[in-house]
């Protein structure tokens, strides 16, 4: 269950980072008559920009009470850019350092993940090591004031932007612990946060070096390189790249990582778009750091964009052996663009192509269902191209492993106890009576500790609503508009008691991966993101499968020769 709740949430982004370019009506060129077409293009654009803008001025002028402009506009700009896909945002002045966070994984601030809950802002993770840690918050604390200005009623990004800040200056919050009576004031030092890419790396079975990365910042490239010359002068002999849950960011670290194992000179991706004068080709620029090492890089749903470079380049080039799920399957690219009083749209400006020709878009944004949804690419309509060794690979859809694993799936409920926060809150409370656990890679939920969490659901009167029985009542409307009821009315009847929800039975039917999700929300709260990794590789079928191939050097060399088959591996 190692990105469960992450991969349904997944926004993954590739961004082009380029110097603005000038705007076509900027550039020289041989004056052309414009098309017909163009010319009603240009009116449209014109016409509805006038229309925005009386409709602006007849609100804040006529409209019974006062218009918020800032906020309306906003939003107005927000609605329509979801019209056309999730990756193409727009920053305001006082957004700006989100967008900054997302490309160079640096902000000034307190170093702490927090979120909505109950009606006020919670401390939902602490950084280990960074301000917030040091100060002593823990998961849980409910943020009450900053500075002595009242932010129990105000949202996240109203308490985001108070907790962040100059380097160096203080920060005094009052905060309502669970399990204590009283408030407690809490220092807090900003300081510049940098978040390292390398979640964690070590020596593993037989030499094998084990890295996992979790986004492609700037100069992540170089955080990667540093680690697999660590890995090697501590004896690696093969690698495992683990890039699940690695939603993407800057496709030039993409490529740097690969030219780590790949020589110089090799196109990794090109990129193609409305603007062609933009669409370029992308080359590995130095001499690799090893381009013999054995490699197998991990992948899952939560692998996105840059992440898919990574892996399907070194699949192409047939350099590595991939592992796991099939990615997320996003293979669009976004350019920040400057927008007057300081915001910023990033916007998709083309969709790229890996070594074999291949894109890697699942979904196609500019053809929508009726209802507003997109569909993803079906398997019979996607292409077949080749390796560089001549093994078949398909685009439209991710990248495929060449050995596929699948995982327990955890059901509605696994989802609803994350997103209604049962098992955070359980955990908040189960911490308060354990002051430490065993080491992440030996920690086990006891049966005992899993009938008190059955207890403690049990008590929040938790509800879920299963997708199979929305499934069920759409399939019942079907079949009496049909006139089929009365011929499967019994049959119906008996899938539907089954479908029932029924907490008792479906607390212990997912058992084990509700454990799992338990396990891990434990250690994160005493050894942070490097030790729910730890744990998480104890009972991991993907790394061992991964830890098998690289100990079988010929399974591993069978897998990169050409398949006259032309069949993905299943397992």
């Amino acid at each position: 269950m190692r990105y469960f709740i992450l991969s349904l949430f997944i926004a993954a982004t590739s961004i082009h980072m380029v110097a603005q370019e000038p705007s076509v009506a900027q550039e020289p060129s041989v004056a052309q008559e414009p098309s017909k077409e163009q010319n009603q293009r240009y009116f449209d654009i014109n016409k509805n920009i006038d229309i925005f803008n009386s409709v602006l001025r007849e609100l804040d002028m006529f409209y019974v009470d006062s218009v918020e402009v800032n906020n309306l506009v906003q939003r107005t700009i927000e609605s329509m850019l979801t019209r056309l896909d999730p990756y193409t945002e727009y920053y305001s002045e006082e957004n700006i350092g989100d967008l900054q966070f997302l490309t160079t994984g640096e902000y000034a601030g307190v170093g702490a993940i927090i979120s909505y809950k109950d009606g006020g802002v919670i401390i939902n993770e602490p950084y280990e090591g960074l301000p917030a840690d040091k100060a002593g918050l823990k998961a849980g604390d409910r943020i009450l004031e900053i500075d002595e200005e009242d932010v129990r009623s105000a949202n996240v990004r109203d308490v985001s932007n108070k907790l962040k800040g100059t380097p160096g200056t203080t920060l005094q919050l009052l905060i309502k612990r669970p399990g204590e009576e009283k408030e407690r004031v809490v220092s807090v030092v900003r300081e510049k946060i940098e978040m390292d890419p390398i979640t964690y790396s070590e020596i593993v079975k037989d030499d094998i070096g084990y890295l996992h990365f979790g986004s492609f910042t700037s100069n992540s490239s170089k955080r990667v390189e540093e680690t697999v010359k660590e890995l090697k002068e501590n004896g690696a002999k093969s690698l495992i790249m683990d890039l699940r849950g690695n939603g993407g960011g800057i496709l030039d670290e993409a490529v740097n990582i690969v030219n780590l194992f790949v020589p110089k000179g090799v196109e990794i991706v090109s990129t193609k778009g409305k603007m062609t004068q933009w669409d370029r080709s992308y080359f590995t620029r130095e001499q690799p750091l090893d381009e013999l090492i054995p490699i197998v890089v991990l992948i899952d749903t939560g692998s996105a964009s840059a992440s898919e470079i990574v892996a399907g380049a070194l699949q192409d080039l047939d350099r590595a052996v991939i592992v796991g799920n099939r990615s997320f399957g996003k293979g669009l690219v976004q350019t920040p663009r400057n927008l007057p009083y300081g915001g910023n749209i990033k916007i998709t400006t083309s969709k790229y192509y890996i070594p074999s020709g291949r894109g890697i878009q699942a979904l196609d944004y500019s053809h929508r269902n009726p209802d507003g949804s997109v569909a993803r690419v079906p398997d019979s309509l996607t292409n077949i191209h080749y390796t560089k060794n001549g093994r078949a690979v398909r685009d439209g859809g991710g990248i495929t492993p060449d050995i596929s694993l699948t995982h327990e799936q955890g059901g509605t409920i696994a989802y609803y106890l994350m997103a209604e926060n049962i098992i955070f809150d359980y955990v908040t409370e189960w911490t308060l009576n354990n002051d430490k656990i065993a080491r992440p890679e030996q920690f086990t939920l006891s049966d005992e500790d899993y009938k008190g969490f059955v207890d403690f659901v049990k008590s929040k009167d938790f509800e879920y609503d299963k997708m199979s029985e929305q499934s069920l009542n759409q399939l019942k409307s079907i079949m009496e508009f049909e006139g089929y009821m009365n011929v499967a009315a019994e049959e119906f009847t008996a899938l539907e008691n089954k479908l029932q929800p029924d907490l008792d039975r479906d607390l212990d039917l997912f058992k084990s991966l509700i454990k799992s999700m338990i396990e891990t929300e434990i250690v994160q709260r005493y050894y942070y993101k490097k030790g729910v990794l730890k744990h998480q590789l104890a009972h991991d079928i993907v790394f061992d499968k991964a830890i098998e191939v690289l100990q079988t050097p010929e399974v591993y060399n069978t897998i990169l020769l050409p398949d006259t088959d032309n069949d993905i591996v299943e397992k």
